[in-house]
């Protein structure tokens, strides 16, 4: 776990929230009963829905780049397996707001998902602010 799972995860990650996006569209454009659909833009599953789209893609952007950096800087940073693991941790977030969304589930994925990806980037910025030199690396 040194940055590359992040990113090829993150890339398909980045795939499935992006199929879904298709799906939302699909709901509100073509989809019979759509009307409701587009009555409850900013309320229940609607919102929701469109809240784990983003947060999905954006989850997964940033395990795209934390990957990119642990590997760059593997050499120079504490902890990249513990920062990868948090990131991916964080995908629980948007996995666990459409779990809420069609399975009815609680919000434990959700706040599980935030705060460790959350803390995946505040160690991170962290560690970036301890590397003393970073102008000699190549």
């Amino acid at each position: 776990m040194n940055g590359k799972n992040n990113i090829a995860i993150g890339f398909l990650t980045m795939g499935l929230f992006m199929f879904y996006g298709f799906l939302l569209i699909y709901l509100r454009d073509f989809a019979p009963g759509k009307e409701a659909w587009v009555n409850s833009y900013s309320i229940g599953k609607h919102f929701e829905a469109r809240l784990a789209h983003v947060h999905g893609n954006l989850f997964a952007f940033l395990n795209i780049l934390i990957g990119y950096l642990l590997l760059r800087f593997q050499a120079q940073l504490p902890n990249v397996k513990t920062i990868s693991i948090l990131a991916l941790v964080g995908l629980l977030m948007p996995i666990g707001i459409l779990s809420e969304v069609y399975l009815g589930l609680p919000p434990f994925f959700v706040l599980i998902g935030a705060i460790a990806m959350t803390i995946s980037v505040i160690w991170l910025g962290i560690s970036f602010l301890k590397i003393n030199n970073l102008n000699n690396i190549k």
